[in-house]
């Protein structure tokens, strides 16, 4: 799966969000906050395909957690995406 063209990340202050650019007709209520492990994950795979299981192997490597603790909140993070069709 990937992050679909024309949503973007933007940090305020400590909080990050995702927006879409406006060229398109959007939901904008869809739209989420992101904490800075999520905004992390963003970062890395916005323009790269992925899967819970490579997002999961990204939080290990950064963050000390484990695993299937890793894989569960990379999954609950595709499922937000998915919740705000976000992804393609």
């Amino acid at each position: 799966m990937r992050i679909k063209n024309g949503f973007m990340l933007h940090q305020v202050g400590n909080e990050y969000i995702v927006m879409h650019d406006g060229s398109t007709n959007v939901d904008f209520s869809r739209i989420i906050n992101l904490n800075g492990s999520a905004a992390y994950l963003w970062q890395r795979f916005h323009d790269t395909d992925f899967d819970a299981d490579i997002l999961a192997e990204a939080l290990t490597e950064r963050y000390e957690v484990a695993r299937e603790q890793a894989l569960r909140d990379a999954e609950a993070f595709i499922q937000s995406l998915r919740n705000c069709h976000i992804l393609s």
